[in-house]
C-alpha cells in the first residue's frame, strides 16, 4: 500500500518548486500525495521566513498537528523544511518535540536517508547544513505536472539587504551548470512543458553559463516545444545589457519582468542597503522598455524600514506614479532576528506602517486596473494549463502573467497545454475574461502536436 505525503507550502515559487522536488524525491520510497492531512503518512510544512512572525505562524501549525499523535503515540512522521527550519534549527525540536525531522532548504534531498535514520532509533534527525555537493546531482530527474513548469538555476543571496533573512537561509549565490539546466528543461518538454519559468534568489545574477542568464535563455531558446520562459526573481544589480538585449531579440522570453525597487527614496535604499538608487532603477526600466516596448513590469514595495520619513514614502509614491506597474507586492517591514535593519533606530510605528501600506497598495491597484482594462476587446494568445472554477471553465496566462479565464464547455480538454488565441471581453481586479476566438479549436490541436 503507498504511503500517503501532505506538504504545507508556504512563501515564494522557489518554496513551490522545492515542494514539488521533495515530492519527487520521496516518490521512489512510496509515497503519494495526498490533500488531507489527516491522512498522512508523512507531513512536511515547507516554511518561509521572509514574513512576520513566520516562526511563530509555524509553531502554531505544529501545535494544530500535535493531535496527530495523541498521547505519545507514534502517528505520522512530522517534518519542518525550508528557510524557518534553517533559521530555527534545535528550537524547533525543543518548543514542539513531536517534530521528527527538521531539514534545511539546501539538504532536501537527504529525505530518505533522514526518514530511514528517524525509522531506526528513537529521536529526531535534523540537517541544516550548506553542503559543498550541489543537492541538485543528487535530485531525481523532474517530472511534468502541467503545461508550465519552474526550473530553479540560481540559489542563495549575496546582497545581503539590511532587512533580509534570505543570505544566512539561503546562503551564497550558488548556480547550476547549464547543461544541467537544458537537460532538464529538455525533459519538461518532452512530457508536455510549454512555459518554463527560471528561478533563483537573484536570478539574473546566475553565472552557469558563460553569458549568464542571457545566454542561458538564448539556449533554452532554441528547444523545439517550448514556446514561452519567464525568469524570477531578479535585482537591479544584475540587469545586464546582455539580459536587456535579450528581452529585444528572444521572442520566447515573455514581456514581464519582477524587478523589486523596494523603495522609491534614495535615503532609504542607502538604509536598506540595495546598492543601486532610485535614478538607476528608472535608467533601467526606460531601457528595457526600449528594447520590449510592450514589457509588464512587477516590482516589490516596503514601506515603514527603518528611518523612512513621509518625505521618504512619498518618494516611493512617485516612483510608482511615474513608472507604472502592472502589478506589485507590497509589505510593511517587519524585523527578522539577527539582521542589520532590525537593530536599526528610528523604527516606524505600525499605524505609520498601515497608513502607508493601504496608501501604496490603493495606487498600484488603481494601475493594475488600467492595466488590465487596456486588454479589452484585444485578441491575446492564452496558455491554457488548468480547469476553471466553474464547469467547462478554463484558466491560464497571457504574455504579461495575467489570469485569463473563458467558458470552453465541451472544448476543455482540448486546450488544456495550448496557446489560444483569446478575445478579451473584461477586465478585472487581477484577472481577465474573455472567449475563445471561433478558430482557435483548431489552433489548440496545432499547437499541442
Amino acid at each position: 500500500m503507498a504511503k500517503k505525503l501532505f506538504i504545507q507550502t508556504y512563501g515564494c515559487q522557489m518554496n513551490v518548486h522545492d515542494s514539488a522536488r521533495m515530492a519527487d524525491v520521496l516518490a521512489p520510497l512510496g509515497y503519494a500525495p495526498t490533500a488531507t492531512v489527516e491522512d498522512a503518512d508523512l507531513v512536511i510544512l515547507n516554511t518561509c521566513h521572509i514574513r512576520e512572525k513566520a516562526a511563530e505562524k509555524v509553531y502554531s501549525e505544529l501545535g494544530r498537528l500535535r493531535r496527530l499523535k495523541p498521547g505519545g503515540a507514534r502517528g505520522p512522521t512530522i517534518a519542518v523544511a525550508g528557510c524557518v527550519a534553517q533559521a530555527e534549527g534545535e528550537e524547533i525540536l525543543r518548543r514542539a518535540p513531536h517534530v521528527d525531522l527538521v531539514v534545511g532548504p539546501q539538504t532536501y534531498h537527504r529525505l530518505p536517508h533522514m526518514l530511514a535514520e528517524v525509522a531506526s532509533r528513537a529521536g529526531a534527525a535534523i540537517d541544516t547544513d550548506f553542503p559543498a555537493d550541489s543537492k541538485f546531482d543528487a535530485l531525481p530527474a523532474p517530472h511534468a505536472a502541467g503545461p508550465s513548469a519552474f526550473l530553479t538555476v540560481q540559489e542563495g543571496c549575496d546582497k545581503f539587504c539590511a532587512f533580509c533573512v534570505v543570505p544566512y537561509t539561503r546562503g551564497a549565490e550558488v548556480s547550476r551548470r547549464a547543461a544541467a539546466v537544458i537537460a532538464e528543461a529538455r525533459i519538461l518538454v518532452e512530457g508536455g512543458v510549454r512555459e518554463i519559468t527560471l528561478l533563483g534568489q537573484n536570478v539574473n545574477a546566475y553565472h552557469g553559463a558563460e553569458a549568464g542568464l542571457a545566454g542561458l535563455i538564448r539556449a533554452l531558446a532554441e528547444i523545439d516545444g517550448l514556446a514561452r520562459i519567464r525568469y524570477t526573481t531578479s535585482h537591479p544589480r544584475d540587469m545586464s545589457d546582455d539580459l536587456i538585449r535579450v528581452h529585444a531579440e528572444v521572442e520566447k522570453l515573455m514581456p514581464w519582468l519582477h524587478l523589486p525597487v523596494q523603495s522609491g527614496s534614495d535615503s532609504v535604499l542607502r538604509l536598506m542597503n540595495r546598492r543601486h538608487d532610485a535614478a538607476t532603477y528608472r535608467r533601467i526600466v526606460e531601457r528595457l522598455r526600449g528594447a520590449r516596448p510592450d514589457i509588464a513590469l512587477s516590482s516589490d514595495f516596503i514601506v515603514g524600514h527603518p528611518g523612512e520619513t513621509e518625505d521618504d514614502f512619498r518618494a516611493t509614491l512617485a516612483l510608482v506614479e511615474e513608472i507604472g506597474f502592472a502589478q506589485a507586492y507590497s509589505f510593511k517591514y517587519s524585523p527578522r532576528p539577527g539582521t542589520p535593519a532590525a537593530e536599526m533606530d528610528d523604527q516606524v510605528p505600525e499605524p505609520v506602517k498601515a497608513e502607508r501600506l493601504a496608501r501604496v497598495q490603493a495606487l498600484v491597484a488603481t494601475q493594475q486596473s488600467e492595466f488590465n482594462r487596456g486588454f479589452i476587446d484585444r485578441i491575446v494568445p492564452v496558455l491554457f494549463d488548468r480547469p476553471g472554477r466553474m464547469a467547462g471553465q478554463l484558466g491560464g496566462r497571457s504574455p504579461h502573467m495575467q489570469a485569463v479565464h473563458v467558458d470552453a464547455a465541451g472544448e476543455a480538454a482540448a486546450h488544456i497545454g495550448a496557446i489560444v488565441p483569446v478575445r478579451i471581453v473584461a477586465a478585472h481586479a487581477i484577472s481577465l475574461a474573455g472567449r475563445i476566438e471561433p478558430a482557435a479549436s483548431g489552433t489548440a490541436r496545432a499547437a499541442s502536436a
